[in-house]
């Protein structure tokens, strides 16, 4: 776990990660990685990105299709595309409810994703001091 300015562990902010060993990563290493670097690419365009803030914002209700449409103002069609980029790589979800879809944004999958950004940072050289990354938990 990550210290806090406490020096108590921050359970719910930044899971532990074990620290990477110096050998090549194995299949499910690399396999990890070209999953978290499939979503790193999906939320690399404006659109999609403006989404995921959108998403998160209205979570864990989440929104429908055309009140993120008006909100964002982006075409029907484009926005479709988007979205379905988005649910692809496991970043949204989306449920049916009568003749409304409703996307909201997979925290469990977003937060697996800032773990493993984080794992280096924090763990062996100290690139970002846990207690800044601790900051974005309040």
């Amino acid at each position: 776990m990550v210290p806090d300015t406490n020096g108590e562990t921050c359970t719910s902010c930044v899971p532990e990660v074990p620290a990477k060993s110096s050998k090549r990563p194995g299949k499910k290493a690399r396999i990890e990685i070209a999953r978290f670097a499939d979503m790193l690419s999906a939320m690399g365009t404006e659109p999609r990105l403006r989404i995921m803030q959108l998403l998160l914002k209205a979570h864990p209700e989440g929104m429908v299709v055309g009140d993120i449409q008006s909100e964002l103002e982006i075409a029907g069609s484009t926005l479709s595309h988007h979205l379905d980029k988005l649910r692809h790589e496991g970043l949204v979800a989306v449920r049916r409810d009568k003749r409304f879809l409703w996307y909201t944004a997979d925290t469990a999958a977003l937060e697996a994703l800032l773990a493993f950004l984080f794992a280096e940072c924090c763990s062996r050289n100290k690139a970002i001091e846990s207690e800044a990354i601790l900051q974005f938990c309040k």
